[in-house]
């Protein structure tokens, strides 16, 4: 991978991450384009994903702020009640993580159709939730943050976008646009950060050098960043498209562009 297909897939990453048309399918569409080996593409995907989460942390700042503060006065209260929700939320993702990491490995290497397939299946999801008119609730139960965390956990799937999934999947729920994509972005967080410490652990064991291939530390370093800047840019852009209820454009977009991609690996 040179520095220009870390600029790109870089952008890739940080744009989709929260955009709903699954960032994974795109950096494999990406990587296939660029002819760029699966195991560097792995470690690569690894990085840029912290990077968004870091875009995450800086655009959510004052909610993070705001949870931490909760947390330490050490009450059960709104703060307490939101952690609680997002730790619930963890725990599907956390088993696929745990038992199931090396079979995800797998299948983001069994080649684009698979990626085709879940873009369509994104797109179903995304068109239900815009037409669907569920009753509206307050705030996020326990119940509903798992219920999310299960459509968390299923978009480790290539193609099938985590966001999508999880705003999706509370909007049928009756979840409030408002306060859903804070939550989609914020539950991300911890799972992220627990997979990039076990492929820091990963590549200790087995050696730095193995780990990363021909993956440069410039290639590494351009795509982190690009993919910090453009998540930075796109975490504000979908709360306001969430919050204005526009995700119906997305659905097309993965239909026609998971069509596409099924219909060329068929031909």
């Amino acid at each position: 991978m040179n520095d220009l297909q870390a600029l790109l897939l870089g952008i890739v990453q940080g744009l989709t991450e929260y955009l709903p048309v699954s960032s994974s399918g795109h950096l494999a569409i990406g990587s296939a384009l660029f002819g760029v080996d699966g195991e560097e593409n792995l470690t690569f995907t690894v990085a840029v994903h912290v990077a968004t989460v870091l875009s995450t942390l800086v655009v959510l700042w004052k909610e993070v702020a705001w949870l931490v503060k909760g947390l330490c006065r050490c009450q059960w209260n709104d703060e307490a009640r939101y952690a609680v929700n997002i730790l619930i939320s963890m725990i599907p993702i956390g088993i696929v993580g745990v038992f199931f990491k090396d079979t995800v490995e797998q299948v983001f290497g069994s080649g684009l159709a698979i990626v085709g397939t879940m873009l369509l299946v994104t797109a179903i999801l995304l068109a239900f939730s815009y037409y669907a008119r569920p009753r509206q609730k307050e705030n996020i139960s326990m119940r509903d943050a798992f219920i999310i965390g299960l459509a968390q956990a299923a978009a480790v799937m290539p193609g099938l976008s985590r966001s999508g999934s999880t705003i999706a999947t509370g909007l049928l729920l009756g979840n409030k646009k408002e306060s859903l994509a804070q939550f989609s972005f914020l539950m991300v967080i911890p799972p992220i950060l627990g997979e990039a410490l076990l492929d820091v652990l990963k590549a200790i064991r087995g050696g730095a050098e193995a780990a990363v291939g021909d993956l440069s530390l410039s290639a590494l370093s351009i795509g982190f960043a690009a993919a910090f800047i453009a998540g930075c840019f796109a975490c504000k852009w979908m709360i306001n498209i969430v919050k204005k209820g526009k995700l119906i454009y997305f659905a097309v977009y993965c239909g026609i562009v998971g069509t596409v991609i099924l219909l060329t690996n068929w031909l």
